[in-house]
């Protein structure tokens, strides 16, 4: 393997705290709630409506989808300002650059907000690539995967996604990359470990697998 494609939430950037705080706002008039980590992490899955579906426990009426997730990222937006790089994000970042090796990012997040946090952040030096949603949120990653992966001009062989949803296992095997999944985010382990490819506890150990 000679490339990371990274995820950004959940991943690199530890904003646990604050997709869950977020959460459990935009859910409190329903009386749904509130969550802590483990408890958000039993219900999740992307795309995200379906987790909203599961903690309703019906369907979304129309137009709901679009007013909990504007609200969903008003709060995030505020909440995240606390939150940091996790633990072993930038020291990987660095080993990974010293072995000669390239990397880029790819998120879900919308691609305004996430170039400046990751300038912000001073991290930005690292990437080949940066690219966040340009488009509606809450659908798969697959298709992005592939733009991203064309743009940079890579042979999947020679690819390794790093991220912490089923979604980005199913993104990788979609341009025929292989994948490692970071138990730091929304996705609880046993989740993780159904999709068959490597369960890693920190970012550290993820680049020892490589």
């Amino acid at each position: 393997m000679t490339h990371i494609v990274w995820d950004w939430n959940g991943t690199l950037f530890h904003d646990i705290d604050a997709v869950v705080g977020a959460t459990n706002e935009v859910f409190r008039p329903y009386g749904v709630g509130p969550f802590d980590p483990d408890g958000f992490r039993a219900v999740y899955t992307r795309p995200i409506w379906v987790a909203y579906e599961r903690m309703l426990g019906r369907s979304l009426h129309d137009g709901e989808w679009e007013r909990l997730d504007e609200g969903f990222h008003d709060h995030y937006h505020r909440l995240m300002l606390a939150c940091e790089l996790a633990e072993g994000a930038l020291s990987s970042l660095q080993s990974w650059e010293q072995a000669g090796r390239t990397q880029s990012l790819l998120s879900m997040w919308g691609h305004e907000r996430l170039v400046p946090k990751v300038n912000e952040l001073g991290i930005a030096r690292h990437f080949a690539r940066v690219d966040g949603l340009r488009s509606a949120s809450g659908g798969p990653k697959a298709e992005h995967m592939a733009v991203h992966i064309l743009a940079l001009g890579l042979d999947p062989e020679n690819v390794v996604v790093i991220g912490d949803s089923v979604d980005d296992a199913h993104a990788a095997q979609h341009v025929g990359a292989r994948a490692i999944l970071y138990t730091g985010g929304m996705t609880s382990r046993v989740d993780l470990e159904q999709v068959g490819v490597p369960v890693v506890d920190s970012l550290v150990n993820a680049l020892d697998l490589i």
